[in-house]
């Protein structure tokens, strides 16, 4: 790929803060990472101490995100994927799960952080079939135009667009649903989404929505934003795609490895996930 393609990809990448924790940073904290730094560190113990189970909730987003790549590659036969707030590049990743299947698959990754351009840009090994790039969310526009992204995603075929754990950590005044339908709508037909989401617990576990309320207010005064919403609010970022089987549901329960007893707790309740196909 050419260089300026590749350097017209990225935006701020000297501007790394260190002092101030960072979500992609914690979420590395939390399944054993070693790419954070002492504000990451304290703000992750800040959260242990009230949520004791969010490295699980780490684990268990990863995990999902395994098992959705692979059911992209392997059974909707998807060789593309357009990964949206991919965070720090560890074990198991979009390409790495991708490629086990596809060696030829395409992907992308996209994130606002400077740091996980810099680390991903730094263990890319085949910029034919792997680039990241550096960029929000909030600017669908500027994401789908980039010339690296149309370099390596042909938007006349099937895409596999992946947005896990990135839509609760924007505002409301930022209008996910309307980032999610800007996406979707950019997509050819035979595509796929897949989301993963902090939810609010429902009446199946009213014990503990007064404690998620007050864990949002911890995670939002580090992070700057981060919500637990309700579970019709996240179904509607599919819009009107058709949920695949088994629907929207705890990340436990979509199409999980094994047969395994799965406890209630906050995580099984308060972190949901699903993946969607555009007919």
């Amino acid at each position: 790929m050419p260089e300026d393609i590749r350097r017209g990809s990225s935006r701020g990448i000297a501007d790394i803060d260190i002092t101030r924790p960072n979500g992609a940073r914690v979420y590395d904290y939390f399944l054993g990472g070693k790419d954070n730094f002492t504000a990451d560190r304290v703000f992750a113990n800040t959260i242990l101490e009230c949520a004791p189970k969010a490295p699980l909730g780490a684990q268990a987003g990863r995990a999902f995100l395994r098992r959705v790549v692979r059911f992209l590659a392997a059974e909707a036969g998807i060789s593309q994927f357009l990964d949206i707030g991919s965070g720090l590049p560890t074990q198991g990743n979009v390409s790495e799960v991708a490629h086990e299947v596809n060696p030829e698959a395409h992907v992308v990754y996209v994130d606002n952080d400077p740091m996980v351009y810099t680390h991903s840009m730094a263990l890319l090994s085949d910029a034919r079939r792997v680039e990241v790039i550096n960029a929000d969310i909030r600017d669908p526009a500027r994401i789908l135009a980039d010339p690296t992204v149309r370099s390596l995603i042909d938007f006349n075929r099937p895409v596999g667009l992946l947005m896990l754990a990135v839509l609760h950590h924007i505002d409301d005044h930022d209008d996910p649903a309307g980032i999610a339908a800007s996406f979707r709508d950019a997509m050819p037909a035979g595509s796929y989404l897949a989301i993963s989401s902090f939810r609010m617990p429902g009446a199946e576990a009213p014990e503990l929505q007064a404690v998620t309320v007050e864990n949002e207010k911890i995670v939002t005064s580090g992070f700057g934003s981060a919500r637990w919403r309700e579970e019709a609010e996240i179904r509607g970022w599919f819009g009107d795609w058709e949920l695949v089987s088994p629907g929207l549901v705890s990340l436990a329960d979509w199409r999980p490895d094994e047969r395994t007893h799965t406890e209630r707790d906050e995580i099984y309740h308060s972190f949901f996930g699903g993946v969607a196909r555009k007919d």
